[in-house]
C-alpha cells in the first residue's frame, strides 16, 4: 500500500508537469487518442475482473443503437453502430473476461484493439447459451444514470432475442458499473490530473486582471471568456457554461448574466473540465480590490479560513475501507459538536448570527462532474452506501454560511470544492486545491 501511495503522489506530479507544458501541435490529437486507447485497455483488463467478480455477474451486455450510445460505449471503445451494437463481457474463470463486439466497427474502434470476438448481433444467442452464464448484468438502474442506458425498446428486443430461459437470469449492473467507472487506473489518474490543472488554470485566470475590468466586465463576459479557453484547449465541460456569481455585498444577480462586477464584490465560480474521461468539478473565489485595497476585508478573510478547517474536517474521515455514508456521517458528528458551527441546509442559512451554517456535499466525481463511485453526499443516497476504495475520485465540497461584518452583517456563502483521489491513507489532492481568496486588481 506504501507502494501504491507513493506511485500515485509521484505520478500526480508528473501528471501536472505535463498539463502545464502540454503540446499544442498537430500531435496533440495522436497523442490523446493513444492516451485515450491505454485507459480502455487497463480499465477493461485491471478493473473490469474485480468489479464483475465482486458483483457476482458471469456476463455484462452493454448495448447501444445509432444515435442512442449507453453511457459507457465510449469508455468500452465507442465504434459506429449501424442499427444494434452489443458489447458482451463474460467472466470465464480465466485471469481475463473474454470481450466480444457484436455489430460494432469503424476505423478508430478498430485502431485500438480492445476485443477478442467479432460477431453479428444475430449470433447473440448461440454465444450466451455456449457460455451459460448464471447472472447477466444489463444496464438498468434506480439511481445511477451511467448504468441506467438500456432503452425500454432494446431491452424488450433483448428479451425476446434471449428466450425466456436466459431472460429469466438478467439482473441490473448498476453496482457493477458504479464500481467499474469509480475505480481508477494510473493512465485514468494521470487524466483526471490534467484536467484538474486545465480546470484551475483557466479559473484563476479567469478571476484576475487578465480578464476582469471592474465597472465594466459582465459575469457573463468571464464565462464566455472561460468557454473560448476549452474551445481553443479542444476539452469538453462538465455542466455547461460554468457558473459565475456574486456572493456580496449586493444582491446576487444573474448567473453567468449581465451583472457587471464592481469594485469591492466577493466573486464565486463553480464549473468542471472534460479531458479524455475525465471530468472535474471545482470552485474558486476572488475579491474586487477597492481603490487603497491590497487583500480581503478581514471578514471574508475569517469566513474563508473558517471553511479551510471545516476542509479540513472532511480530509480526516475520508478513509478506504469505510462507507461514504459513514464517513460523511462522522465529519457531520463533528461539525454538529463544533462551538459555532451547525448543520445546515443548502442556501437556507438560519437566522441566528452567532451560528455559522454548514452543507456538506462530497461528491463521486471523474467519471462525469457528478460521478457513480461511492459518494458523501445525501443527494446520492444509494452511492452513500458504497465503500471507499483506493483509487475512488472525490470532490471535497462544502459550503460555509458565515456572517461578514463588513457586508452589513449578513451572512455570506464561502463555497470551496477541489478534486482528489483516495488513497490507502486518506484523500491525496489530484492538483493543488484553493488555499487562498484570488484578488482582482
Amino acid at each position: 500500500m506504501r507502494q501504491m501511495r507513493s506511485g500515485i503522489g509521484t505520478l500526480l506530479a508528473v501528471s501536472l508537469a505535463m498539463a502545464a507544458s502540454a503540446p499544442a501541435d498537430a500531435q496533440e490529437a495522436r497523442q490523446r487518442w493513444e492516451q485515450l486507447c491505454q485507459i480502455r485497455k487497463d480499465k477493461l483488463d485491471l478493473v473490469l475482473p474485480e468489479a464483475m467478480r465482486e458483483n457476482d455477474i458471469d456476463m455484462w451486455i452493454v448495448a447501444s443503437r445509432e444515435g442512442h450510445d449507453d453511457p459507457n460505449a465510449a469508455l468500452l471503445g465507442g465504434g459506429y453502430v449501424g442499427d444494434v451494437g452489443l458489447y458482451v463481457f463474460t467472466d470465464r474463470g480465466a485471469g481475463r473476461i473474454e470481450r466480444a463486439a457484436m455489430g460494432v466497427g469503424g476505423a478508430a474502434f478498430d485502431q485500438c484493439p480492445l476485443y477478442d470476438i467479432k460477431q453479428s448481433p444475430a449470433d447473440l444467442r448461440a454465444f450466451v447459451e455456449q457460455r451459460n452464464p448464471k447472472r447477466i448484468g444489463i444496464n438498468i438502474a434506480s439511481e445511477i444514470g451511467t448504468a441506467d442506458g438500456l432503452s425500454h425498446s432494446l431491452h424488450e428486443k433483448l428479451r425476446e432475442v434471449l428466450g425466456p430461459d436466459l431472460s429469466s437470469r438478467l439482473v441490473s449492473a448498476e453496482k457493477l458499473v458504479s464500481d467499474f467507472r469509480g475505480r481508477h487506473t494510473v493512465s485514468e489518474i494521470a487524466a483526471f490530473a490534467r484536467a484538474g490543472e486545465y480546470s484551475r488554470t483557466i479559473a484563476e485566470r479567469a478571476f484576475s486582471s487578465e480578464v476582469i475590468t471592474p465597472g465594466k466586465t459582465t459575469t457573463g463576459d468571464v464565462a464566455w471568456w472561460m468557454m473560448e479557453q476549452l474551445h481553443k484547449e479542444g476539452l469538453g465541460n462538465s455542466f455547461g457554461i460554468p457558473s459565475i456569481y456574486v456572493l456580496g455585498p449586493g444582491p446576487r444577480g444573474p448567473v453567468s448574466g449581465d451583472h457587471i462586477i464592481q469594485r469591492g464584490d466577493l466573486l464565486t465560480m463553480d464549473w468542471g473540465v472534460n479531458y479524455l474521461t475525465a471530468y472535474t468539478d471545482m470552485k474558486r473565489m476572488a475579491y474586487v480590490l477597492k481603490a487603497g485595497e491590497n487583500a480581503p476585508p478581514p471578514g471574508v478573510q475569517r469566513a474563508f479560513d473558517k471553511a479551510l478547517e471545516i476542509r479540513r474536517m472532511i480530509l480526516d474521515v475520508v478513509r478506504p475501507g469505510v462507507t461514504a455514508g459513514d464517513a460523511l456521517a462522522a465529519v457531520n458528528r463533528q461539525v454538529a459538536q463544533t462551538p459555532g458551527l451547525a448543520l445546515g441546509r443548502y442556501d437556507d442559512p438560519v437566522a441566528d448570527p452567532k451560528v455559522s451554517d454548514v452543507v456538506i456535499g462530497s461528491h463521486s466525481v471523474g467519471d462525469l462532474g457528478h460521478g457513480s463511485g461511492p459518494s458523501m453526499a445525501d443527494f446520492n443516497p444509494l452511492r452513500m452506501t458504497y465503500t471507499l476504495r483506493p483509487s475512488n475520485f472525490l470532490s471535497i465540497e462544502l459550503f460555509l454560511y458565515t456572517p461578514v461584518p463588513e457586508f452589513g452583517g449578513r451572512k455570506i456563502k464561502i463555497p470551496l470544492e477541489d478534486n482528489g483521489v483516495v488513497t490507502q491513507s486518506g484523500l491525496e489532492w489530484a492538483y493543488p486545491p484553493a488555499s487562498r481568496i484570488l484578488l482582482v486588481k
